[in-house]
């Protein structure tokens, strides 16, 4: 900023005047984009738009007109709605920017742009290019293939640029193919779909198309030159030469010997303790060293743009230096630099020149937009097809993946900085740029909206019951060895409880091709009423009789203390059977679904090998269904003495980690602990976090991991200390004790010291569970992960062949909450 300072001879004071209005105005003009940028921000924020939008979409009517007179009536008249970065382009403010300090403006850019793309590169994993194609590689890699061939196809016909058409071709395609990682994640974590499948698949997708295409960028630039007259081959060739072995000099050093000192300076300034001053210095120095070296030999030409993008990509990401590097320059570029590069955008594209009756300039605009949705929607929709996801639901990821970014804009403004591009060119390109930003939030919005639709709206959970409310349960029976099991359960959580519980004991018989053939209808003749089935295969009829004979007798035993039972028939076969159990579920509005196990006890006490199709029906009832599950693996259980006998004991114990699934054991224990012949045992196990694995664990831990998991802990304590405060502190029969432990061996330790002691050890899937140090490893040599990892232990086969166990899992839906904060499937 030009200013003139005076000398006071008198007081030898010195004096900082504003010397013009312009100076005044420029100041006016930056505080201007702030102010305005946080106000659109708060009042777009209901329609999901990140700051991308908000900072392009200024709109007329915050300034007055008066400043606008130079602005040509049409383009006001057609833009009025959408005309983004409308301080770029008023007259006064593009005076007060002219001459020398668009250059200043323009060099503030560029180094912005290094900081973006430096920042953008060190949140990405390049070993993930090392690695087998995954899914969501598969995704981006077909999409890119879609979108890059149909632009190139129909590029050159629309006559983009008359300087470098090939190159400029090329250029445009990878632009169409690519996508806008860092703003494609920010959508997806401000509509809380992060940890949806469909939310993981898109950002995994996201990054796998922006690294691969912003390396495709550094290739072409050193292999394409773009400047006008071209340099003769053969300089050509060695100037190409240079750069691409400064390019693999970057990247080996940048590799090798980075995390060796990056490394050092970490250990050096563990958490916790402030960053030494020369270790910042040192850091940010090397870190300007690998970034800028590229771009020192004058025969070079290396864009220092692409060079800090390779340098960020090939640094490692993890340890305090890292993290703090990319949460500084964050800050700096959404706090001030991104409102001032959409200010030079909007003075790059000056609305002046704009030729609204450019038909050619149109056609390009409709033809790039078409290209790109058409190209990311066919890609997505083939490869998920391939990969047997649902065409909706892949259509709306090819609508995500076409979000683009800053580095998107900055390549359009630049084509038309440096004449590639017409002005009215340019800002179409800008234009369908922004566009994939504005319609994201709405395909992310409608993939929530679908999901609601798929589950229930009420929470069927025993965490959420109504206390005066009765129970409702539905028992799966596979056949008469189930019954003993079963009518103990139906005992234990009864327990007294005064409004009531009502048991619906299913038989879950498959559909054979012999048992279709017995079936009769029962339809009364000359009605329309649905018609229902009795099934006379001999062998089903007596299985029913012996079960309906038992449950029937243990419901007339306990008749007069609210007890209800009911006796239900899933008849179908392994495919559709769980979709029957969820439907009859959902119909009858039980809290809690307990199935058998699909493995059944030997004579010896070991488990067989269990039965494929019941398995897959538990599997997928667990992935589907709209209550609380519960799986029981019956060892003794049916076989131990009634507890609705005089002077019956029965052993329980409850395990409690943490997590959704064990707040949800811990409400089915406390609907046992009433029961007079229920010994309950509650055993915490709890982190070690004072123990050296433990801080090694959280130290890579990222800040949205921290969260969720300091908020999971919450939840933890608040249930454990009511459910603690009703059934412990009173000095109840329920023991409590806890163990201390610090790694998924000990935990191993510490079940197997339960060996034999409970006849039934009820415990949570696992889902949520903060405490993941305590389970993590267990899951490598799961035999039966629909078990989860302490299920899966307990059930082993060196595990006590008398001890059976509960394993639960609360519901899965989230679809009464605001938003879908948690996991849900939709693909």
């Amino acid at each position: 900023m030009n200013t003139t300072t005076t000398k006071n001879v008198c007081g030898d004071k010195w004096y900082l005047n504003l010397d013009k209005p312009e100076e005044a105005l420029k100041v006016l003009g930056f505080i201007a984009i702030f102010v305005i940028r946080t106000l659109l921000h708060h009042a777009m924020k209901p329609l999901g738009q990140p700051y991308l939008t908000t900072d392009f979409a200024v709109r007329l009517n915050l300034f007055p007109f008066s400043l606008l007179d130079d602005i040509p009536k049409p383009i006001l008249t057609c833009y009025v709605p959408q005309i983004g970065l409308i301080l770029g382009n008023l007259p006064k403010f593009r005076e007060a920017f002219s001459g020398p300090y668009s250059t200043t403006l323009n060099n503030i850019i560029e180094f912005g742009m290094i900081c973006h793309m430096f920042v953008m590169g060190l949140e990405m994993n390049p070993s993930a290019l090392l690695r087998p194609p995954t899914k969501d590689a598969f995704m981006a890699y077909t999409s890119m293939l879609t979108t890059f061939a149909i632009a190139f196809a129909t590029t050159p016909f629309l006559h983009y640029t008359k300087t470098a058409p090939f190159v400029f071709s090329l250029a445009l395609s990878l632009m169409a193919s690519s996508t806008g990682s860092p703003i494609l994640t920010r959508v997806i974590s401000n509509l809380k779909i992060r940890k949806s499948d469909l939310g993981k698949l898109a950002s995994a997708a996201g990054v796998h198309t922006d690294m691969i295409s912003t390396l495709f960028y550094c290739f072409g630039f050193i292999f394409f030159p773009t400047e006008r007259p071209l340099p003769r081959p053969l300089h050509r060739f060695f100037r190409a030469l240079l750069m691409f072995c400064l390019f693999l000099a970057q990247v080996t050093f940048t590799s090798i010997v980075s995390p060796i000192f990056l490394n050092w300076v970490n250990n050096e300034n563990p958490e916790g303790k402030p960053l030494k001053g020369s270790h910042l210095v040192m850091s940010l120095a090397f870190v300007v060293l690998i970034c800028s070296f590229p771009t020192w030999p004058p025969e070079s030409m290396y864009n220092p743009i692409l060079s800090a993008f390779t340098a960020g990509l090939f640094l490692p990401n993890q340890g305090r230096m890292s993290k703090w590097i990319i949460n500084k320059i964050n800050y700096l570029l959404s706090t001030v630099f991104y409102p001032i590069f959409f200010f030079w955008v909007g003075f790059i594209i000056h609305m002046r020149n704009f030729d609204i009756g450019d038909k050619m300039a149109w056609a390009r605009f409709f033809s790039l937009l078409g290209t790109v949705i058409a190209g990311k929607v066919v890609g997505t929709v083939l490869c998920g097809v391939l990969l047997g996801y649902h065409v909706r639901e892949t259509a709306s990821l090819g609508l995500l993946l076409t979000t683009k970014g800053h580095f998107h804009v900055y390549l359009a403004a630049l084509a038309i900085r440096t004449n590639r591009v017409k002005n009215t060119t340019g800002a179409m390109m800008i234009f369908v740029i922004v566009l994939t930003v504005v319609y994201s939030p709405f395909v992310v919005m409608d993939i929530i909206k679908r999901a609601r639709k798929r589950v229930p709206v009420h929470i069927m959970a025993l965490q959420w019951l109504d206390p005066t409310t009765e129970l409702r349960v539905l028992m799966g029976l596979h056949g008469p060895h189930n019954i003993g099991s079963t009518l103990n359960l139906m005992e234990i959580c009864h327990g007294g409880r005064e409004p009531g519980s009502i048991y619906y004991a299913t038989d879950m018989v498959e559909l054979t091709d012999e048992i279709a053939a017995t079936l009769k209808k029962d339809g009364r003749s000359g009605q329309n009423s649905d018609d229902s089935v009795t099934v006379t295969d001999r062998t089903v009829t007596e299985m029913r009789e012996s079960i309906t004979a038992a449950v029937n007798g243990y419901g007339e035993l306990r008749s007069g203390q609210g007890v209800t039972v009911r006796r239900m028939l899933a008849l179908s076969t392994f495919m559709t059977m769980a979709h029957d159990i969820c439907g009859l579920a959902d119909e009858l509005m039980v809290s809690i679904i307990i199935l058998p196990f699909h493995k059944r006890r030997s004579p010896d006490g070991t488990l067989d090998s269990g039965h494929t199709g019941f398995r897959h029906v538990n599997r997928k009832i667990l992935k589907n269904a709209p209550c609380s599950i519960g799986i029981l693996v019956d060892r003794s259980f049916g076989q131990t003495e009634e507890a609705w006998r005089p002077g019956a004991s029965m052993d329980i114990a409850i395990i409690f980690i943490g997590g959704r699934d064990d707040r949800e054991a811990l409400a089915f224990a406390a609907q046992v602990a009433r029961h007079p012949a229920v010994k309950l045992s509650v055993i915490r196990f709890l982190e070690d976090k004072s123990s050296q694995n433990a801080q090694k664990r959280s130290s890579i831990l990222n800040r949205a991991s921290v969260v969720e998991q300091e908020e999971e802990m919450k939840l933890d304590d608040e249930c454990f200390a009511e459910f603690y405060e009703r059934y412990i502190a009173g000095g109840g029969r329920v023991s409590y004790m806890e163990k201390h432990l610090t790694n998924s061996s000990e935990t191993f330790t510490a079940l197997k010291s339960l060996d034999g002691e409970y006849g039934l050890v009820i415990v949570g899937r696992g889902g949520g569970r903060a405490s993941s140090g305590l389970t993590t490893g267990l899951n490598d040599w799961q035999q039966c992960p629909e078990l989860g990892p302490i299920g899966d232990v307990l059930s082993g086969s060196d595990f006590s062949h008398n001890t059976s166990m509960l394993i639960i899992q609360q519901q899965r839906t989230r679809g009464q909450l605001e938003g879908l904060h948690d996991d849900f499937t939709i693909l």
